[in-house]
């Protein structure tokens, strides 16, 4: 126990933030229809579906492994104003509720409400600035990814989705295109309930090197883990469509009929629209997920950590408290009495006003001290 202390000042302690980050990759070959999980009769036993219907949940081993490691849910949502008589999703099937309450839950923790306390639509530019349709998100897929794999947030600008766009059912990811959030980097949005957020563009669509529009699809949800991916994107089915014809002539709300769906089983949908329309959920998630390529991204963890700075004068703690200091009322480190004293530091503790000890630090080797040196020792505690 330490007999002699030595107080702080307030030069003396430095706050800092770290942030660190590793690669998240989640290739096909986990959630594409590669899957090595997958069998005709037992379904895929790396998807886990549940009696509710309204998500499905990934994992990279079957779920009922002690292995297994949940990677994220997936579900499809509705706005209740794009199903009517006359609207894009008219004769939808009794699963529209579940659709709907998605879509309503997910927007109003994402996005927020307005004044009259409406629930907001996920808006193509984030900014909610405009009431126009095309520039809403009426029907979405959802992903929303573990915390074991987004820490405290995904890092902006690193998140890349390859996504199957084309019209083969039997190769769902024959065309593909890249949807990131390369510049979200340095232009994020705000404005959201739960955090910081980026927008979703798409490239690089393949067989379509001539036009690649680089149009706004979706919606990234940082702090959250969350990705919204706008219903659209998948009228890009050949090199001479784009999903920007999509997105301004089918006012975001119109479901595309151009790219096959199959859904789970023996379940097959000639279009995405008839998928929404008559399927379920969890057809729908297991459609989406035969089109997905590779999904990459960084995630972050926040380090905080306080730097103490031990700051030993010329004549501190020259003297040891250790019994073993002396030997007969002797100084064991002196050869003669008129040698300077000598001490070796091996530990620094660090105390409350009260003197009571909260943490302890070692050093890797003992350091001599003696009368002739200062020596500053840095203590970092992280939290």
């Amino acid at each position: 126990m330490a007999t002699t202390y030595k107080t702080f000042l307030d030069d003396d302690i430095v706050s800092t933030k770290t942030l660190l980050h590793e690669n998240i990759p989640i290739t096909g070959t986990i959630v594409g229809i590669s899957s090595s999980y997958r069998g005709a009769s037992s379904g895929d036993r790396a998807l886990k579906t549940y009696s509710h219907g309204m998500f499905t949940s990934f994992y990279d081993y079957p779920y009922q492994s002690s292995s297994a490691n949940h990677l994220f849910d997936a579900t499809i949502g509705l706005s209740s104003g794009s199903i009517g008589s006359s609207g894009p999703h008219n004769g939808i099937d009794a699963y529209a509720s579940k659709k709907i309450n998605i879509y309503n839950q997910m927007a109003q923790t994402l996005v927020g409400f307005d004044t009259t306390g409406s629930i907001l639509k996920f808006d193509r530019d984030g900014d909610q600035a405009s009431g126009i349709v095309t520039d809403k998100y009426t029907s979405a897929f959802f992903l929303n990814f573990s915390r074991l794999l987004v820490k405290d947030e995904i890092k902006k600008g690193s998140f890349q989705l390859t996504l199957g766009i084309g019209t083969s059912n039997t190769d769902p990811t024959a065309q593909t295109c890249l949807v990131s959030d390369s510049e979200a980097a340095t232009n994020y949005k705000t404005n959201s309930p739960i955090g910081e957020f980026g927008i979703l563009k798409i490239s690089g669509i393949s067989g379509n090197d001539g036009n690649n529009p680089n149009e706004e699809v979706g919606l990234i949800y940082y702090q959250a883990g969350v990705v919204v991916l706008s219903t659209a994107i998948f009228a890009a089915s050949s090199a001479s469509t784009s999903p920007v014809d999509a997105i301004e002539s089918n006012s975001q709300g119109q479901l595309s009929t151009a790219v096959p769906f199959s859904g789970s089983g023996t379940t097959t949908f000639t279009n995405l629209k008839d998928l929404f329309r008559s399927g379920s959920i969890d057809d729908a998630v297991i459609g989406f997920k035969k089109k997905i390529k590779n999904i990459t991204f960084n995630n972050t963890t926040e380090l905080n950590s306080t730097i103490h700075f031990c700051r030993i004068n010329h004549n501190d703690f020259n003297y040891s408290s250790n019994p073993t200091y002396l030997s007969q009322s002797q100084i064991v480190v002196k050869n003669k009495t008129t040698d300077a004293p000598v001490s070796y530091i091996t530990t620094v503790g660090l105390y409350s006003p009260d003197n009571e000890l909260l943490a302890v630090a070692k050093l890797s080797e003992p350091i001599k001290k003696d009368p002739t040196q200062e020596i500053i020792l840095r203590v970092r505690l992280d939290y």
